[in-house]
């Protein structure tokens, strides 16, 4: 009876269909999305909150996944990030999604991930003819049609990766393919294949998936089948089961669950093929501690065939760090290792030589117990002796390597597959190794060094040596001709070193004599500039090009601001060369001081500034406790409009700064205002009034021309000043959302309407006592400044003097932008 019932409980979980999980709070319905790289992470969550559905860090960006959110990673394998597990990934070998990425059932009935960036047109549609989608309880997302028989147009569970879920089949031709590692989600080197005959077989990646490449198998082939399978593999809350599907009966159970959990939180079961080529069935029973292995095969690393790569042999060491066995891997002979892709490869030149000349440069290494599978280069003699076997290599151009097994010697070439160790019991005479008489002495003693008897006892290497005259006396021509190259290269160093040491000191020190200091830019090292910042340590901002850190030079007497550009292979080159040809030949209280600058190499493109140690004019109107009183603000808004005059009118050739806002204009000791950054700024020919170019700046505080694709002019910058001015009047953005009036959304709109209605005090903060001719004059200018036509407004000369009262303002019309 026992048995009975819990065939029917299992013959009943198996027929259950899959459910849609979750109330209309949990259904994904058109027009929702998600945005990559948004706080907090944005995802589509189970009913229960176990999985969740969206995007995942990844490298330098993101993929779109599902991972289990509530359990933590086993303590056997590495963590993730935030432990977090991912058991699925879309379009896994792709490059990373940037941020921003879009994910949006849109109301067409489709499933995209759109990329926002410029120079890629990048767009993946996973589903099509959707109603609304699911991310259920099983860990399975699952999109449903919009036709009148609600069906499943795409589930996850019917691509999956390197992982199965509770629930989730492994139909006939299907497979299971590794992760690179645990946190890269790449194809790996090993899939395990459900086969259409019933056998479920790992094999390496890129073989042909023959016999001799599977490793483990469930030896479950049944004869006869045909091109479609109903056989699968099927992992439900009963245990994990190879299954005939025509009539529902088990051909194999791999793991049944004991039944015995008393957890409060509900038990999962996942099984995946690691990185390492083995499947293992994890079990979380509750998310404060690690998930167990209750299941996996093989047992053992070293059965794993491409475990250590090609010309590589496994096997299994005691770990400075636990008591167990770990495994290790070793190259052949006369070998170094280069990757897993490529495996070991010679560390010595090979030439092919004829008659005794053998003996001369090469040798034989003799290792006891070791196989392989290979056909490349493949000759098989009778032969039961190992001089005969090991000279017959020697001797052969083509040959690598020899086997002695079962009275035959077989000759193969680099590389070997599936090296391994074998049993004392096991039909093997001897494995011979061709090396090179220079180098292969030190990868023998490596090898035994490596290979103590009382860890590895089966391993036995002998060596064959033919000519100790001539590796005696290549060796100690080697060992003198090093010896005398480090000598003199030393000596060499030493003087060259010191009298370049000694030259730049000498430049240095006439450098900053006089005006030189004042006149000349000086020209960093970037070991000076990194030294001078200790390591980039400090950062004082960050903007669209690069970072400002702060730094001391003259020995910590001069503090320096060191703008670091970071994308200089293209935007970061022109803002480079644009702060130099600008702001290198300017010189004005209002302008901030470019000192001296570092271009070395292709990608190291430094300036350094002098320090402005009260911060950006941004920070003191948006973000300080005490905001500037009206006398204060009064002279920064003089102090930038002089920056500006001296840029459009009193430079030999016209500059348009271009980017004109509050975080580009900085407060030093005495609080005057200074503009910086340049990087977009754009010179005129000295007879030339406008110019083409692309759109530069930032949004808000762009002039109306910028969008209208017409020459712009020295206006555009009145314009950005118009918006500041206003800025520096009221204390805010000239777009706050938090407000209590809608009208008061658009700070140009809502100054305006105030000047129109007589009710400028409404614009000061505070309640503080402006003289309200003063204040009246101020906004008056700002108005002008932000017309929609570059002839309506005032010039920087005429701005400035209407600022200082010394001449008259007209009443300004509406801006048409307001």
């Amino acid at each position: 009876m026992m048995v009975n019932s819990i065939l029917f409980v299992f013959v009943f979980l198996l027929c259950v269909p899959t459910m849609v999980v979750g109330g209309p709070d949990q259904l994904i319905r058109p027009g929702s999305s998600l945005v990559a790289g948004a706080q907090p992470p944005s995802a589509w969550s189970s009913e229960s909150n176990l999985y969740s559905f969206g995007f995942y860090p990844h490298g330098d960006g993101y993929v779109v996944a599902i991972w289990l959110a509530s359990f933590t990673e086993d303590q056997q394998n590495e963590n993730n990030n935030n432990n977090i597990i991912v058991v699925w990934t879309l379009d896994r070998d792709s490059s990373p999604l940037s941020p921003n990425t879009r994910l949006e059932l849109t109301h067409k009935g489709e499933l995209v991930v759109l990329s926002e960036k410029s120079d890629v047109d990048k767009s993946i549609t996973i589903a099509q003819n959707i109603s609304y989608g699911v991310m259920n309880n099983s860990g399975n997302f699952v999109l449903y049609s919009s036709s009148k028989d609600v069906h499943v147009v795409w589930q996850s569970f019917d691509s999956p990766t390197d992982t199965m879920l509770q629930g989730q089949r492994l139909f006939g031709g299907s497979e299971l393919v590794s992760s690179v590692s645990k946190t890269n989600y790449s194809t790996g080197r090993f899939h395990i294949k459900m086969q259409t005959d019933g056998n479920l077989v790992m094999y390496p990646m890129n073989t042909s998936d023959s016999p001799v490449d599977a490793y483990w198998n469930t030896a479950t082939y049944v004869s006869g089948v045909g091109i479609v399978s109903e056989y699968y593999l099927y992992l439900n809350d009963a245990g994990l089961y190879l299954i005939d599907g025509s009539n529902s009966r088990i051909i194999m159970p791999l793991y049944t669950y004991d039944g015995d959990d008393d957890s409060t939180f509900p038990v999962v079961y996942r099984a995946t093929l690691d990185a390492d080529g083995i499947f293992r069935l994890y079990k979380h029973v509750n998310s404060s501690s690690p998930a167990s292995v209750v299941y996996e095969r093989p047992e053992a690393p070293c059965d794993v065939k491409n475990y250590c790569g090609n010309s590589r042999y496994c096997r299994m060491n005691n770990s400075s760090s636990s008591s167990t066995q770990q495994p290790d891997c070793v190259c052949l002979p006369g070998l170094d290792f280069v990757d897993l892709n490529l495996g070991c490869q010679r560390n010595f030149t090979y030439t092919c030589l004829s008659g005794m000349d053998y003996m001369k440069y090469y040798n034989i290494v003799t290792i006891e117990n070791l196989s392989w599978v290979d056909d490349n280069y493949y000759i098989k003699f009778i032969s039961n002796n190992i001089d005969e076997c090991s000279n017959s290599c020697l001797e052969d151009c083509t040959c690598d390597a020899a086997l002695l097994k079962g009275g035959y010697c077989s000759k193969y070439s680099y590389p070997l597959r599936y090296v391994k160790t074998l049993a004392d019991n096991d039909d093997v005479n001897a494995s011979f190794f061709k090396t090179g008489t220079v180098t292969f002495f030190g990868q023998v003693n490596e090898t035994i060094n490596n290979a103590s008897l009382s860890e590895v006892p089966q391993l036995v290497i002998k060596v064959v040596t033919t000519s100790k005259k001539t590796w005696v006396l290549i060796i100690v021509i080697s060992v003198g001709f090093t010896i005398y190259s480090c000598i003199s290269l030393s000596v060499s160093g030493f003087f060259i070193i010191k009298f370049r040491l000694l030259k730049y000191k000498r430049l240095l020190e006439s450098r900053s004599l006089g005006l030189a200091e004042d006149l000349i830019l000086r020209s960093y090292t970037y070991n000076e500039l990194k030294r001078a910042t200790n390591g980039f340590k400090q950062e004082l901002g960050r903007g669209s090009f690069g970072t400002v850190y702060k730094g001391y030079i003259y020995k910590g007497k001069k503090t320096i601001a060191v703008k670091r550009l970071e994308k200089v292979v293209d935007e970061g080159e022109r803002e480079f060369r644009a702060e130099m040809q600008v702001i290198g030949k300017t010189h004005h209280k209002s302008l901030v001081r470019l000192l001296g600058y570092c271009a070395e190499g292709k990608t190291e493109r430094l300036l350094v500034y002098e320090y402005m140690s009260n911060g950006t004019l941004a920070e003191r109107l948006f973000k300080s406790e005490r905001l500037p009183e009206w006398c204060e603000r009064v002279q920064i808004a003089l102090d930038v409009a002089r920056g500006i005059l001296y840029l459009h009118e009193e430079c030999e050739t016209p500059i348009i700064h271009c980017d004109i806002k509050p975080h580009n204009i900085l407060m030093d000791d005495f609080w005057t205002a200074k503009i910086s950054d340049f990087g977009l700024a754009k010179l005129l020919m000295p007879d030339q009034t406008k110019t083409f170019t692309m759109v530069r700046g930032t949004r808000g505080y762009l002039a109306p021309e910028w969008q209208k694709n017409t020459p712009i002019s020295l206006k555009v910058d009145i314009f950005s000043y118009g918006i500041v001015l206003l800025e520096i009047i009221c204390c805010r953005k000239n777009l706050e959302v938090q407000v209590a009036n809608t009208e008061e959304i658009v700070l140009s709109s809502w100054v305006y309407k105030c000047y129109e209605r007589g009710q400028l005090d409404l614009l000061l903060v505070n309640n503080e006592q402006v003289e309200k001719q003063a204040l009246e004059r101020f906004v008056k200018v700002g108005l002008w400044c932000i017309q929609d036509e570059p002839a309506h407004r005032p010039s920087i000369k005429s701005v400035l003097l209407m600022l200082e009262g010394i001449t008259d303002i007209a009443a300004p019309p509406c801006p048409l932008s307001t």
